[in-house]
């Protein structure tokens, strides 16, 4: 408690240099050590310090240059609560997102459409190592049949007390990736033509599983800060079967809203008093911004009616994809499937994540990597805030690496999205994230990348398109235009 309160003393000091104008945006702060010697503090307080106020977006650092005092724009107004239609209906996405996910592959666009992690965030390194020297070793080269990997289950079991939860290394089922784990899921309690009540607006990806599998998505109100909104899924529940609720509680794909615990309980009790299960995409709960991680709606959970899913496709190493899936009362469902679809993931990274994260390497990697996201975070949000036009609004996520930005009426995110690519720039349409193809104004924009002066330039970019297109269509549809003469 003593290194608490010295660290928030000496956040205090600079914050209230910066309220009365001592310290100025750009004003470049005292070196660790000097501040240290300033106030009487180790160096370890004043980084802790530090990493606090750049949490809070209140100051940057910068590379073989020190600590700045941040220039605070004013941030775009969030977008209101969304709305979608209601009732259950066929999912049509995939065509769509084709043409979207086929502009990640060219390396020489800006990747701001689908969510892949910059590589410089990632250990490969040591994760390099670690599988060769297992290989060398002859491990890796068999089969790791379900359940998967007893020693990277025993990990996973250990990181569940972080999420709330008491899980055993029996409860884990190892899956390539977190879509497989949430096909399993769904394969194991909804059959063709069910409904499934989702988020809107919901990742692609679900989207796309939904389509495959021949069910029917029922999407459900959000709020860009609290997720779901829990009545109209009660009114849902009351009104309708519903096989099952899907729902990234902890910093939802594209909106990035954090579910509040409260929430959560009354979520998971809501679908248990009625036997749904609910199944949990926790993809980017280890992506927080603020002190700790958030609890995981599988906490509250006391029948085995969720199934939790994850991966490290985010957080560590995208192309290895290996997730895992705690499946409750529908272990052994999920277990049967997951040997008939793929029979086993990899065992070769199954056993170099089970050292890495038993090495203590992966709370280190997650500080840098947790820190570097946020700050591309801000900047992004001030690079819209600067370069799109008046009536732009966007979300303020505490965590994950997406933000969700709301164009005026009159800019089709289907438009910008074409003209983007021909400026070199691939972007997220809102339509790819509904079943309806609805949000036809909306964009998702990746920020898990290292921010530089070539992304700025591309919002810099996508923001004059935008207000390229609103002006042509109030051109366009203003009544004292003149109508063109006839030849």
């Amino acid at each position: 408690m003593a290194q608490i309160r010295l660290y928030e003393r000496v956040c205090g000091k600079l914050e209230e240099a910066m309220r009365v104008g001592a310290l100025r945006p750009g004003d470049r702060l005292p070196s660790v050590r000097r501040l240290s010697v300033r106030e009487r503090v180790s160096i370890s307080t004043v980084l802790q310090a530090y990493l606090q106020l750049e949490a809070r977006g209140l100051i940057e650092s910068r590379p073989q240059s020190g600590h700045y005092v941040r220039f605070q724009r004013p941030l775009p107004p969030e977008p209101p609560p969304t709305r979608p239609a209601s009732g259950a209906t066929p999912v049509t996405v995939s065509a769509l997102v084709a043409k979207v996910v086929e502009s990640a592959s060219d390396l020489d666009l800006v990747p701001l459409g689908c969510n892949q992690p910059d590589p410089d965030l990632f250990p490969w390194g040591r994760l390099g190592r670690i599988a060769a020297g297992i290989a060398r070793e002859g491990g890796g080269f068999t089969y790791e049949l379900p359940p998967g990997a007893r020693s990277l289950r025993r990990q996973l079991a250990r990181r569940s007390l972080e999420w709330g939860c008491t899980l055993s290394p029996d409860d884990f089922i190892v899956t390539t990736g977190a879509m497989e784990a949430v096909q399993l899921s769904l394969l194991a309690v909804a059959r063709q033509g069910d409904a499934i009540a989702i988020e809107s607006p919901a990742y692609f990806g679900t989207l796309q599983l939904i389509e495959a599998l021949g069910l029917k998505a029922v999407e459900i109100p959000s709020c860009p800060r609290d997720g779901m909104d829990l009545d109209a899924l009660e009114r849902v529940l009351k009104s309708r079967r519903i096989a099952a609720a899907l729902v990234v509680a902890n910093f939802s794909n594209p909106l990035g809203c954090l579910m509040p615990d409260a929430n959560k309980e009354r979520l998971v009790g809501m679908l248990a008093a009625r036997e749904v299960p609910l199944i949990e995409d926790d993809l980017y709960g280890d992506l927080y911004f603020g002190q700790g991680r958030p609890r995981a709606a599988k906490s509250f959970d006391r029948r085995g009616l969720v199934l939790y899913c994850g991966s490290f496709s985010k957080t560590l190493a995208p192309g290895w994809r290996t997730g895992w899936v705690a499946p409750g009362r529908f272990r052994e469902r999920v277990s049967l499937l997951k040997f008939a679809q793929t029979v086993a993931t990899a065992s070769l990274q199954q056993l170099a994540f089970a050292e890495f994260l038993a090495g203590g390497y992966y709370d280190r990697h997650l500080r840098s990597l947790r820190k570097a996201v946020a700050a591309t975070m801000r900047s992004m949000g001030d690079a819209v805030a600067t370069h799109f036009p008046e009536g732009t609004r966007a979300t303020r996520p505490d965590g994950g690496g997406v933000l969700w930005v709301e164009l005026p009426d009159g800019i089709p995110a289907l438009e910008l999205h074409q003209r983007g690519l021909a400026a070199g720039i691939a972007i997220a349409p809102g339509p790819i994230f509904s079943a309806r193809q609805g949000y036809e104004n909306c964009i998702r924009l990746n920020c898990s990348l290292t921010w530089s002066p070539r992304i700025e330039a591309a919002v810099a970019t996508l923001g004059r398109i935008a207000a390229e297109i609103r002006d042509l269509r109030r051109v366009r549809e203003s009544p004292h235009v003149p109508a063109r003469a006839h030849a």
